[in-house]
Formats: C-alpha cells, sequence, structure tokens
C-alpha cells in the first residue's frame, strides 16, 4: 500500500466521477486501481451505476455441543470394621468390597499399617501382630475384574496392654439410658434445660450407624447465640438414679471404689470449631465432692487442663491433645482415689499415646450429692461456631 497527497487523491476522485458518466470501462477500472493503491482511501459510490453490495461474512460455525456424559458405572466400596489393637497382642479384621465384579484386589493407597501388621491383597484381610503404638491413619484401594476402583480411608488404633485396667464395667455406654443434656453459660454456668435455652442449643442422639465403630454410635450437637457456652452431658451410674440397677440405697457401695477408667472413642468433622472437649468422672459421698475433670482444650490452645476442686479452676498440664478430625480418636483416663481421700489424675491416653500426670489434689464439698457419674461436655467458641462429635465404646471401669 502507497500513500498519496491529499492533491492528488482530489484529483483522481473528479476524474472518478467524470468518468463514471461517459468514460470506457477500462478507464473506470484504471483509475479504481490507482485510487484504492492510496491509503486510506474509499471509492465513491454512483447513482447511476448498481452498486456491488458488501461481501457477507461468513458465519462462524457455533462449536459442537460436547457429548453427554456416558451414565456413570457403578463404583466400589469398602466396609468393615477395624477394632482397636493391643502390642503384641494378635490382630485379624476383614475388609470387603461390593458395587464391582469379583475377583477383587485390595492395596495399601496411603499412609501406614501398624508396624507387625499386613494387608491380604486378595482377601482384604488386615492381621499380625502389633509392635508399636500409635494412631495409624491409611487409604486402602480396591478394583475388581472390569477396572472399577474405589477407595476408603481407615484407621486403627494400638494401645499398650498395660493400660488395660481390671475391675467392673460397664460397656457402650452411649447406647444406655439415664443421659441427661444441660445448656451451661457464663458467668456462673448454671443449668438450664431444656433446649433451646439461654442462647444454647443442644442435643443428644442415639443409634448412629455411621461414622460408628459398634454401629450404634451416640452424636452430640452444640449451637446457639449466646457464646463460649457449654453443653452437659452426664449419666449416673451408680448410687441415686442409677442407669445400671445399682442405686446403692444403703450407701455401702460406693465409698468401697477408689480406681477409674473412662474409655472412649470420638469423632468429629471439624474439631476445630470447638472450644475444648471434656470428659470426667465423679464420685461423691460423706458430703465430699471429687470430680476428676479431664479438658482437652482445642481452640484453646491444644492442651490438656485437669480440674482442681478447691479452687474450681482448670490448671493446665503442658500436655498437648491433638485429636485427629474424620477420625475416631480413642481416649483413655484413669484416677484413683486416695486412702487419705485425694484425688490422683494417674494417666491420659490419646490414640495410644500415654502421657503420666500423678497429680493430687484435694476434694471439694458436696452436700446431700451420693453416687458415681461421668460427664461428656462440649464447649462453644467466642463465635458460638455449632459442632458435632460422636461418642462409641464408651466403657467405664470401677474397682
Amino acid at each position: 500500500m502507497r500513500y498519496c497527497s491529499p492533491d492528488v487523491v482530489k484529483a483522481i476522485r473528479v476524474r472518478l466521477s467524470k468518468a463514471l458518466q461517459y468514460a470506457p470501462l477500462g478507464t473506470i477500472l484504471l483509475l479504481l486501481l490507482t485510487l484504492t493503491a492510496c491509503a486510506g482511501v474509499s471509492v465513491p459510490g454512483s447513482s447511476s451505476t448498481a452498486s456491488t453490495p458488501a461481501p457477507t461474512p461468513t458465519p462462524t460455525p457455533a462449536p459442537p455441543s460436547p457429548p453427554s456424559p456416558p451414565p456413570s458405572a457403578s463404583s466400589l466400596t469398602i466396609s468393615g470394621t477395624l477394632p482397636s489393637a493391643t502390642v503384641d497382642s494378635s490382630y485379624d479384621a476383614t475388609l470387603s468390597a461390593s458395587g464391582g465384579t469379583a475377583p477383587y484386589v485390595f492395596s495399601l493407597a496411603s499412609g501406614q499399617l501398624p508396624a507387625g501388621v499386613l494387608l491380604a491383597d486378595a482377601t482384604g484381610v488386615i492381621s499380625g501382630t502389633p509392635t508399636a503404638v500409635g494412631n495409624f491413619i491409611f487409604a486402602i484401594s480396591v478394583s475388581d475384574s472390569k477396572g472399577l476402583s474405589g477407595k476408603q480411608s481407615l484407621q486403627i488404633t494400638v494401645s499398650n496392654s498395660s493400660t488395660t485396667t481390671a475391675g467392673n464395667s460397664f460397656s457402650n455406654l452411649q447406647q444406655s439410658t439415664g443421659w441427661a443434656s444441660y445448656g451451661q453459660g457464663p458467668p456462673d454456668f448454671v443449668d438450664c434445660s431444656p433446649s433451646p435455652c439461654d442462647g444454647i442449643t443442644f442435643s443428644m442422639s442415639q443409634g448412629a450407624s455411621s461414622p460408628s465403630m459398634s454401629g450404634s454410635a451416640a452424636q452430640f450437637n452444640l449451637g446457639g447465640t449466646a457464646v463460649y457456652t457449654d453443653a452437659l452431658f452426664n449419666n449416673h451410674l451408680i448410687g441415686a438414679f442409677s442407669s445400671q440397677g445399682m442405686p446403692d440405697n444403703n450407701h455401702t457401695l460406693v465409698p468401697t471404689y477408689h480406681t477409674f477408667t473412662y474409655d472412649v472413642y470420638f469423632y468429629g468433622t471439624n474439631l476445630e470449631l470447638s472450644q475444648a472437649v471434656e470428659f470426667d468422672i465423679n464420685q461423691f459421698f460423706n458430703n465430699l465432692g471429687f470430680i476428676w475433670g479431664h479438658e482437652c482444650r482445642i481452640a484453646g490452645g491444644h492442651e490438656w487442663d485437669v480440674w482442681n476442686n478447691v479452687t474450681a479452676h482448670w490448671t493446665p498440664t503442658g500436655i498437648p491433645c491433638n485429636p485427629v478430625d474424620n477420625s475416631w480418636n480413642h481416649l483413655t483416663i484413669q484416677v484413683q482415689r486416695t486412702p487419705s481421700n485425694q484425688l490422683l489424675y494417674q494417666s491420659i491416653t490419646l490414640n495410644g499415646v500415654t502421657n503420666t500426670l500423678n497429680q493430687y489434689y484435694d476434694p471439694g464439698s458436696a452436700v446431700n450429692w451420693y453416687g458415681v457419674t461421668i460427664n461428656y461436655q462440649m464447649d462453644g467458641n467466642s463465635q458460638q461456631s455449632p459442632y458435632t462429635v460422636y461418642l462409641d465404646e464408651l466403657t467405664f471401669t470401677y474397682e
């Protein structure tokens, strides 16, 4: 393309305008070619000659619609309950697959099985003899003969056999009758019931099949609008209002018990929303109150606290508390009442890791209270964010 001065362009336009009226076609074409060779010039139209219509742009064809996805194939699912294990004791559990075509092949997709325990790829059997304590979280994959596959997150908690306590036991207390529930809030934390009350919502429901280890877990919920408020759930086991058929009307049993173990599995999908979760053992007789309170501060700092009955305050232990989301956390707490009627906090075992406390405290007072009870409590955070925790295989041992 060349540049033409305005004067040249003007002259060509004049000649072209006249040529359109009388000049031969060749002359007109020559002028047109000359004019269009100049940059930025358009050809003038003529009323005597039909103008050539502008070319119509060829429409761009719309992209073809993506093909509809084929119907989804059935996915494989893995089922099976993996019980807790004990160091140096034989372990055996079986996983099964459904939704595909046998034969199935199982494999370890991620994580780690307990040392000494193996997975049989053809049968889904997990067996062996664990050699170390810990909470082992892993994923198992399964594939079938037609190429389908599935994956499931699982865990096995291995405890030291030394944490096992002899004595009388109440098992699966999360399924028991006798649970009562209350809301509590600052500054005095006076009980209120039923829910909702004082800006607190709370509930307990039994018989949850998922998540569950026993097939019948208990679901506990806390919410509401009043911040830093709690939900307290308790059960009278021995003594007045006993849910276990041990009312001890003559007051001869309760004073004889002195060693207690609270063993439970708990599960939360977002435990970071909890200010704390609390597990308590209580004994009352002769106007004395023995409250072995154990609080796992989560939003409050991931540390275990124990309850001082005399000052009515929590005392930090320096022991970390880091429960795992979307997993069953295994907790065992052991306490004693000494011959001189002091509270002895012995140990806390979380997910196979035992921390020894051996801390002594004096009892408090409890006028007209009598019996042995347990508590489970959920504490709300600064936003009172609602959250849910499941308890399963709750066992209380006493001697």
